[in-house]
Formats: C-alpha cells, sequence, structure tokens
C-alpha cells in the first residue's frame, strides 16, 4: 500500500520513543505531487533536498550523552520524500540509545534514510566541539521585496509571470524573503527566502514577487512548492537555463531546503544558515 500524506504522523498525538525504531519513518512517494504538475518520464530538474536536524543525540556506550548536528542531502530523484515529522520522531528514538560512536550513528542514518528515500544519501555529523565553525550566511541576488505593489491573491497563480521575449537575454539571479506556504496536513505556516538563478529574456519581477507571495495560503510540502515554483517559471518564462533554491525556516528541529536546476554546476548550494534558520 502506498503512503499518503494524511496516513502520516502529521497532526496525530504518537507516543515519545527513545529506543532505535527505524520504522518510525514515513516514506510518501513524490510522484503523487510531481503529477499535479504534469511531471511525468523524465524530470526537467535535477536536484537535492538539503536536511539540517539540530536536535540530534544518543548515548555513548558508557551511557553518557552525545549530540551533533546532522546534515543529509537527498537526490531529487529519489522515489520518496520523507514526512519530516516521522523523521523527528526517528531521530528521537536516538535519544536512549548507546551506540559505539559517531560514525555508527552516521552508518545507520545513512541505510535507514537511503531505504526510506529509495535512493542513497549522504549523511555528515558536525559535532559540539566544531560548531564554532558554523557560520551564518545569506541569499546572493537582486532582493525582490524592494518592490512596492499591491496583492489581492495568496494562491498559485503561474498565468502572473511573463518574461520579455522580444529583449536581449540576461543572466540575473533574484531573491525574495516572503516565501510562505503551508504544511500540506495540518495547514501550519512555513516560512522561507528563495533564490532564482536564469538566464534568459528578462522575467518581470513586480510578477514575480507577486506570483511567489500568491503561494502564502497554499497547502504543500517544502519540496514540492520548489518544484512548483521552478517549474511555473520555466513554462511561463521560458529561460535557457534555471535554478530554484529555497531555504525554509526549521520546525521541529530540522530545516529542509530545496535546490532544483537545469543546468551543471561543479557545487551544490551553500548550506550557510540564514539568520531566520
Amino acid at each position: 500500500m502506498t503512503n499518503t500524506p494524511d496516513q502520516s504522523p502529521l497532526g496525530k498525538p504518537r507516543g515519545y520513543c527513545s529506543q532505535y525504531a527505524p520504522a518510525l519513518l514515513f516514506p510518501i512517494p513524490r510522484q503523487a505531487q510531481r503529477a499535479e504538475l504534469a511531471l511525468r518520464g523524465t524530470l526537467p530538474f535535477f536536484g537535492v533536498d538539503i536536511w539540517n536536524a539540530y536536535e540530534v543525540s544518543w548515548l555513548n556506550v558508557r551511557g553518557k550523552p552525545e549530540i551533533a548536528i546532522a546534515t543529509i542531502v537527498v537526490p531529487a530523484d529519489s522515489p520518496n520524500l520523507i514526512e519530516s515529522k516521522s523523521f523527528k520522531l526517528y531521530l528521537n528514538s536516538f535519544n536512549q540509545t548507546r551506540l559505539v560512536d559517531a560514525t555508527a550513528l552516521s552508518s545507520t542514518l545513512q541505510a535507514d534514510l537511503a531505504t526510506g528515500f529509495g535512493a542513497p544519501v549522504r549523511v555528515t555529523l558536525t559535532p559540539a566541539h566544531e560548531f564554532a565553525s558554523l557560520k551564518f550566511g545569506q541569499l546572493e541576488g537582486t532582493l525582490l521585496d524592494r518592490l512596492d505593489i499591491e496583492i489581492d491573491s495568496y494562491q498559485p497563480n503561474p498565468a502572473l509571470l511573463f518574461a520579455a521575449q522580444n529583449q536581449a537575454p540576461v543572466e540575473e539571479t533574484l531573491v525574495s524573503h516572503l516565501l510562505k506556504s503551508n504544511c500540506l496536513v495540518t495547514g501550519q505556516p512555513d516560512w522561507a527566502s528563495v533564490q532564482i538563478r536564469y538566464l534568459g529574456a528578462p522575467i518581470d519581477q513586480a510578477s514575480l514577487l507577486k506570483y511567489l507571495i500568491g503561494l502564502r495560503e497554499h497547502n504543500e510540502f517544502h519540496e514540492h512548492c520548489v518544484e512548483r515554483i521552478f517549474v511555473d517559471i520555466l513554462r511561463h518564462c521560458l529561460p535557457a537555463r534555471l535554478s530554484v533554491y529555497a531555504r525554509y525556516t526549521r520546525r521541529g528541529g530540522i530545516d529542509i531546503n530545496p535546490w532544483r536546476s537545469n543546468f551543471s554546476t561543479s557545487d551544490l548550494p551553500s548550506n550557510l544558515r540564514l539568520a531566520r534558520q
């Protein structure tokens, strides 16, 4: 039977399990939401979802607690995403679990999450003694939020998007901190900053900002919101190159940062934490 969002732990009371329980992970196939965007077969993008988990703890062999920050990089072409509350419950199941060392935790996370997502993932643990090396950053680009616009619709409207196809192509990076969507199941708010890089006819910035703000009352998981933005811009503005990267604020000690692109670069986007994260 295929898992669906309404069957997930979201919005439901769940007991707290502090002993290792990989069965708590709740995978959800990506394709159902992608079908709403008419995405079938070969995807028009590649990318990753970068998960940062700030509440990771376990016991060493003598029973002393250890802590770390975990970063998990998930390929966008994995067949599943994992519902974030189930991921938190899974992480909590290590709280009273004794492990030989951090490597044992990393290996366990990598194996369990690869099974859940249906594809290999990359797990990195930052131990407490390295926390001082972690820095904040910001998304580079021209700030759309400077524009004085009038808004009266808060649902996705891709018809707002357009580019001046009669003008010379430009290569630019645009940023907004006004992206808000809501959890698909609970309706709770999800806040994000978004960075859009493209090469193509100049996109009308005011209309793009109106479109982004239009997701304000839309219910969808982080990953699919970013894919919606990518697909809508690609179809309505026809850029030759496009990438969309969103940094969502954390919920339950976890932030999820989806990145989708149709052109290759040598590096993944920066995982520097933003001020709101």
